[in-house]
Formats: C-alpha cells, structure tokens, sequence
C-alpha cells in the first residue's frame, strides 16, 4: 500500500486552473485609471456630477446604486471619459458580465414630413351646389329687374320727358391697409410653433453635460446618450414623452414651448413624463 500521493492527487482540479480572462473587473478598471490620472473621487465627482457614493460603488462593482442597466451604462461611459479611457471596451465587458440591450435607436427628427402633412380635404359639393344656385338666382333677377328699367327709360323718351340727371355715387373711400403681422424673429426656436396635437419636448445642457433617455408613448427609445455642454435634443410624440436626467442639475427643459422651472439638484436623477397638456396652467 502507497502511502504518498496518488495520481490522481497529482491532477490539477478545477479551482486550482488559472483563469482564461486575467482582465481586472469594470470597477476596478475605472479606479486604477483614476489613480493613474491622479484624481480623488471628489475630483470625479465634480467633473461628472456623478455623486460620491456612486463613484465608490462602481468602483466596488456595485452597480445595484446605479438604479438600473442603462443608467450603470451611462456612468460607466462618463466616468470612463473623465479618467481618460476607452469607455466602449468596458461597456462591451460590462455587457457581458451583466447582460447586453439592444442598440439605441437614433432620435426622431422634430418635425417630420409624414407628421406635419395635412390630410387633403374632400370637396363639399352640397356646398358648390347651394352657391351655384344663389348665383343662378341672383342673376335672373338682376336681368329681370335691369329689363324693366330700361323699358320705362325707353317710354319716357318717346314722351319727350327729360332724363333726371343722376348725381354722381358718393365715391368709396379706399380701405385702410391693416399693418402687416410681425414677423417672428428668425433667431427664435422652432419649438415656440410646438403643434397643440402633439407634446414637443426639448432638452438643453447649457452648463454641463448628463446623460439622458427619451421614449415615445410606444415604449420605443428616440435617444439614449450623453448631452455635451452647449447640446440640445428635441423629441416629439402625438401622446407622451417619458425622459430619464442622469444630471437633472445640468438640464434646462422646455414642453410645449414653456420653460419648466422645477428646481433640478446637480447629480440628481429624474424621471419625468410629459403629455399634449403639459405643463399645466397654475
């Protein structure tokens, strides 16, 4: 009897097989590179308005603070840009760590030719009818009466009876031309002519970025992405837009042409849903 090891002891088991991917994790990623940068998490914090407590645990692989896949995503693509990374080879791991999504699909444009068509009318013609015969009416009887006046002007000249000279019509004053309509100032925006049928949303970054998503009433995604500073985004649907502000702080917001004035915090997230109605008077 063998009292040593056994063959079979000599086998490497499968917790002892090194691991094919030797790649750090997504969070682990993002801090070396943030310390490579030599940058603090309050440094991040303030350039991305991500807030501090989800720097760390992304940092930690805890996505679960993110509230949600496309919200962890869009983190991760902006914390990525401020440590000086390539955010999509990350977002490939993390897709498949964690499960992939469909691909965005791009936003709609605001005023689309099928949208803003009108639809051709159908002639009336109960309407063409009923003027047709007042203008038949109104003719014979002007003829009519026309004829009778010249009958009676004929026997009074063959009676030798002067004419009474007609005075001349008091002539009509001319009509005063009404001043024309303002025009509108062409640097104004396009969504002050927001149709009453449709709910027109715009979306402005004018001193930060964040990242936003827009859906129609469909469910279906007009925009998934990040808003540079200086951008804007416009989305309209005929019954609701549902948006999601990674940054509301950073967003100014116009609907149906009106300025909505809520008081966003930086890093603040905020789901919001806007109908034909919004926003509503008082």
């Amino acid at each position: 009897m063998s009292i040593g090891n056994s063959p079979e002891d000599d086998r490497p088991s499968e917790d002892r097989i090194p691991p094919m991917d030797d790649r750090p994790s997504v969070g682990r990623a993002l801090q070396q590179a943030r310390i490579d940068a030599g940058l603090t998490v309050d440094e991040i914090s303030q350039s991305t308005r991500v807030r501090i407590p989800i720097v760390h645990a992304i940092e930690q692989d805890d996505f679960s603070r993110c509230g949600g896949d496309v919200y962890a995503r869009g983190h991760i693509r902006t914390l990525a840009r401020a440590v000086g990374v390539d955010p999509e080879p990350l977002l490939e791991q993390y897709g498949a760590e964690h499960g992939s999504r469909p691909a965005p699909t791009p936003a709609t444009p605001l005023f689309e030719a099928e949208r803003i068509r009108s639809e051709p009318r159908r002639p009336n013609w109960t309407a063409a009818m009923v003027a047709a015969i007042v203008a038949v009416i109104a003719f014979v009887g002007y003829t009519a009466v026309n004829g009778g006046d010249d009958g009676g002007d004929k026997q009074q000249a063959a009676e030798g009876s002067t004419p009474a000279t007609s005075k001349p019509a008091n002539p009509k004053p001319s009509p005063t031309k009404k001043p024309a309509d303002p025009k509108p100032d062409p640097s104004d925006s396009a969504i002050a002519a927001a149709p009453r049928d449709k709910v027109t949303v715009k979306i402005s970054a004018p001193d930060g970025r964040s990242w936003i998503s827009a859906k129609d009433h469909n469910g279906r995604i007009l925009y998934d992405g990040l808003l540079e500073k200086g951008q804007s985004k416009t989305f309209q649907d005929s019954q609701k837009v549902d948006l999601v502000l990674g940054d509301a702080g950073a967003i100014q917001l116009f609907v149906n042409g009106k300025e909505i004035e809520d008081e966003f915090q930086p890093g603040q997230v905020e789901r919001l849903t806007y109908t034909k109605g919004d926003p509503e008077v008082g």
